[in-house]
């Protein structure tokens, strides 16, 4: 099956960085889209940041100008880049995929990471 693997959360301060990492392995023919989606405390789950399998890439309002998603195709991978992060920004990140299976290929299925936690705090 296919697994989706994030890295790089953790304890920031306000005004810090952080590089969040996704990695896609299992039967994955190709990638449609990647996406970040973040869940905080007694919140819905919201879409951070999408980019597609031509590289056109989208964010929500409060994120943009700060946030840069990425990806790195040979390696099925993507990447959040994260600056200037507030207090607000603090959530579980998850990633998001797209694909289709080269075991079954009629058709899109998705994939969702475990989710990986960002605090943003002095």
């Amino acid at each position: 099956q296919v697994q989706l693997v994030e890295s790089g959360g953790g304890l920031v301060q306000p005004g810090g960085s952080l590089r969040l990492s996704c990695a896609a392995s299992g039967s994955i023919l190709s990638v449609n889209a990647m996406a970040w989606y973040r869940q905080a405390p007694g919140k819905q789950r919201e879409l951070v940041a999408t980019i597609s399998s031509d590289e056109i890439t989208k964010y929500t309002d409060s994120v943009k100008g700060r946030f840069t998603i990425s990806r790195a195709n040979a390696k099925n991978t993507v990447y959040l880049q994260m600056n200037s992060l507030k207090p607000e920004d603090t959530a579980v990140y998850y990633c998001y995929t797209s694909y289709v299976s080269d075991y079954f290929p009629v058709g899109a299925l998705d994939a969702w990471g475990q989710g990986t936690l960002v605090t943003v705090s002095s």
